[in-house]
Formats: C-alpha cells, structure tokens, sequence
C-alpha cells in the first residue's frame, strides 16, 4: 500500500545519453510518465543532445554534462573523477529524493556522486552482465558502490540471481521494462512492401553478435526450401551488417532475407508478419519481444539465460528453444510453426496478454512501491 501522505518524490535520471537504445527508451518513458504525474524530474546525461533518439516530455527538466567521451588507465580514471564532480554539483542545485542510475557506468558514477548527499540512489542494471563488455576497474567498481545503493533494479530474475552471487550486498529488486500499446510511430518511417501472398519471418534488434542473427540465417537456411512461401526480414542497423550480407550471399538468399535497416514505424511490420523470431545469445529483457507478443505475433525464442523465459509463456504464447544456440533446434521450431497455422494463431491470441501482462500501469506501480520504500527506510 503506498504512502499517500508521503510527498511526491524528485527525481534525477542519470545515462550517458539518449542517442539510442532500449535503457534510453525507458528513461524517456519513465521520466515522462513522472512529469506527468506532476513530479518535478530531470534528466542528466553526458553527451549531447545532437544526436538524441528520444523526445523528452516538455516538463522534464534536461542538462547535459559534456564528460563523454572514451579513455583508459590513468586518463580514464580523471575523466570519471570530472564526472563525479559534474554530477555531484547537479544534485546539490536540483536536491533529488531520488537518483536514479541507468547502465552500470551510470549507476556507478551516481552512487559516488551522491555520497554524503540526502538522496537514495537506485542502480540498474539493462543487460545481463555476462554479456557486457566490462573493464576489470568498472567490475571492482560495481562490487564497491552497488551495496551502498538503496536498491539494484534488474530486469529479469535472472540477472537478479546473478547479482546476488557476483555483488554479494546488493538490494536487490526485479522491474520488468512495460511495454505501451499501442506502440509509437517515429522516424524513419519505412513502410513493409506488399505481402502478395507471401509469409513474414520477422526478428528486430540490433545486428550485434550476441543477437544471434547469424545462428538465425543458419537455421533459415535449413528449412527456406521446405517452405517456399515463407521470407525472413531482420529490422535494425549495427555493425555486423557486412558480416550478415556476406552470409546471405553465401547462403543464396538474397530473394529470401532483406534487411531493410532501422525503422521507427516497427509496429506496422509486426502487424504485417506471421511469426516473430528471438535468436539471442544473451538477453536483458527484450523490449522488441514484449512489443511482438502485446501485437499479437506468435514467438520463437531461444531459451538464454535470462530474458525470453520470464516473457513468453512456453506452449501457449510462443515457445522457447532449447539448448540456448541450437540452430537445428531453432530450424525445428520455425518449421513446426511455419507450417501450423492454426498452432500460430491459437498462440498469437494469448500474446496479447502481454499487453496487461508489462502494463505501463503495472510496472509503474512496482516502481512507485519501490520509490516509496526506499524513502520511508532513508
């Protein structure tokens, strides 16, 4: 039950920036929904705002630090000292109940920033950490500052699970990102091309190595000519682009899989697919996922470590791949699904309960109740 005698909270988001990415969604999302609710919020990154993926709602308060930029050793280590001090004088003028760190670098850099500071600082943490590209200081730093913060947000159990036994310390919580329907429309608008006739295969994500897409152009591969009618379009633009065409080429499947790059119009190709496929090697929690199943697309997963499992209901909304990086196992479960309309929409009428199911209602309630905890313990 929460506090209504309590008053509302300010509150400061910290991330690198807003160019991209689904943490940068939720902070937009979050910070908008708080504005909204007539809470005073800003958001504080490091780098610019030329290059911002994201519009932020008119109240929210925006500064900009200017400390991004790479280094390492020793030049590394002042340049996060001048974040810290940047930071720590933005709290003192905006005085937040509460700090609010998105990624890990972020979540560090608040926790040190706000030492001695009246505020509590919740960290998160976005993706799984095995996955991360992490320096061994960053890693010291996180198993130092996460166990003084208030509480450490983890999307999913999984990674909860592994935070308890690698940061031994850490309050932990488990916030799911919600997913809002119906979904927003931005740029680049890019329109599907006419179906006629044929079937969509649909995956979304960045093309980065732990999504997995050339294990999924493998299994493609398997089972593209036992179902003629049937194209795959892989959605979103990164750095293995090149590496993914050179695959199609090989593979001669140029008429088969298109990969038409970024679009901010995603809902209007999940509305025109047949099947959704997730062939991550890792997983925080997929917000493309959630966005599939809550437009009514049937999901085919593999089953990582975290992420997929704590989303789709296997057998009934979508069905997970087991072991993780199968691809015989993954072209099974494409070919099972491709051929079974019937088990396809029998499927994509409960996914929709997704929509309930990550409510933005819903888990702003769970933060709402964690904000009111960590203030009434402060």
């Amino acid at each position: 039950m929460n506090d209504t005698t309590m008053p509302v909270p300010r509150v400061l988001i910290f991330i690198h920036s807003l160019h991209g990415g689904g943490a940068e969604r939720v902070a937009a999302d979050l910070s908008a929904h708080w504005a909204e609710s007539g809470w005073p919020v800003m958001v504080v990154t490091q780098a610019d705002d030329r290059d911002d993926a994201y519009t932020l709602h008119p109240n929210v308060q925006r500064r900009i630090l200017y400390t991004a930029g790479e280094g390492g050793g020793l030049r590394g280590i002042v340049a996060n000292v001048r974040r810290v001090r940047a930071l720590r004088k933005v709290l003192r003028e905006f005085q937040p109940d509460i700090v609010l760190g998105m990624m890990t670098t972020a979540s560090v850099l608040a926790v040190l920033a706000a030492r001695g500071l009246p505020c509590q600082v919740i960290a998160t943490e976005h993706t799984h950490p095995p996955s991360q590209m992490l320096s061994g200081l960053w890693q010291r730093l996180r198993r130092l500052t996460y166990p003084r913060a208030a509480r450490v947000v983890a999307l999913t159990r999984g990674t909860a699970d592994w935070l308890d036994q690698h940061v031994p310390g850490s309050r932990l919580a488990v916030i799911p990102n919600p997913v809002h329907w119906p979904l927003t429309r931005g740029e680049p608008v890019v329109m599907p091309p006419a179906a006629n006739g044929r079937r969509r295969l649909l995956a979304v994500g960045r093309l980065h190595t732990d999504k997995g897409f050339d294990l999924l152009l493998q299994a493609f591969a398997r089972v593209a000519s036992a179902h003629p009618d049937w194209d795959l379009i892989i959605l979103g633009e990164g750095s293995e682009r090149q590496s993914l065409q050179a695959q199609i080429d090989e593979m001669a499947l140029q008429a088969r899989v298109s990969m038409p790059g970024r679009v901010g119009n995603v809902g209007d190709w999940y509305a025109q697919s047949d099947l959704y496929v997730l062939s991550s090697r890792f997983e925080g929690l997929s917000n493309t996922l959630l966005e599939s199943l809550a437009s009514g697309l049937t999901a085919v997963c593999f089953d990582c470590d975290t992420g997929p499992r704590e989303v789709v209901r296997d057998g009934i909304d979508g069905v997970l791949v087991r072991p993780n990086g199968d691809v015989a196992a993954m072209a099974a479960a494409l070919s099972t699904l491709m051929r079974d309309s019937a088990a396809r929409e029998a499927m994509a009428a409960r996914a929709i309960e997704a929509r309930e199911r990550f409510s933005a209602q819903r888990v702003l309630g769970m933060w709402q109740q964690l904000f009111d905890d960590v203030r009434r313990a402060g």
